[in-house]
């Protein structure tokens, strides 16, 4: 939707920044100053919205100057660990039916390690494309400090989102995570094809969220 109201352009812009980053609130006053100034002047509005730019495009500006740490793997290591440890505690009521449930001739361990493999991997998926999609972070990076950025700094689609978990999907977890220890930017191959990375959240902004 293109925006026709300086409100409507300058929260296009405020929603591409990272949520609970301090600038955000900066850029919209600054924003709204320098509309209305050009406006002030006699230039209509939407020659001054189309001048500054796309949205998205004038965020990423902004956010070039602000620099990302790369997370380091131990910490992304425990957050994945803390958020499947929550995927397992909200499975536990199906694994207990399944136990239940179970067909006398499978032994027990083999349904719960089948539902707990598959059935967990899916919830662990599910749950992470979510919350990174809605605030850039899962419960386990919100612990451990970390935020899920585009490569420019900018906020992530759902699309990305969802791209990033197809390695649980397709069953090629390991190998995609290997491709942190090789990359640059500490990227798994997955992040590589959408674009994205982990970085750690600044100091100011973490305090600032809590």
């Amino acid at each position: 939707m293109t925006a026709t109201t300086p409100e409507e352009y300058i929260a296009s812009v405020i929603d591409a920044f990272p949520q609970g980053a301090p600038m955000r609130s900066q850029i919209a006053m600054e924003l709204r100053a320098h509309i209305a100034e050009r406006s002030g002047d006699g230039r209509p509005l939407a020659d001054v919205l189309r001048q500054l730019g796309n949205p998205t495009t004038l965020a990423e500006s902004y956010l070039s100057a602000v620099p990302l740490e790369a997370a380091r793997p131990t910490d992304r290591a425990i957050a994945k660990l803390i958020d499947a440890t929550i995927a397992m505690v909200l499975l536990s009521p199906i694994l207990y039916l399944c136990s239940k449930l179970a067909p006398p001739e499978i032994p027990v361990v083999r349904v719960l390690s089948f539902v707990a493999l598959f059935g967990g991997g899916l919830l662990l998926g599910v749950y992470t494309a979510i919350a990174e999609a809605r605030s850039d972070r899962t419960l386990g990076k919100r612990v451990m400090g970390l935020r899920v950025v585009r490569e420019s700094g900018a906020r992530i689609s759902g699309g990305q989102a969802v791209v990033r978990q197809l390695p649980i999907v397709l069953q090629v977890i390991w190998v995609d995570a290997l491709f942190v220890f090789f990359t640059e930017r500490s990227q798994r191959a997955f992040e590589l094809l959408s674009k994205t990375r982990v970085v750690r959240v600044p100091g100011p902004e973490q305090a600032g969220s809590k």
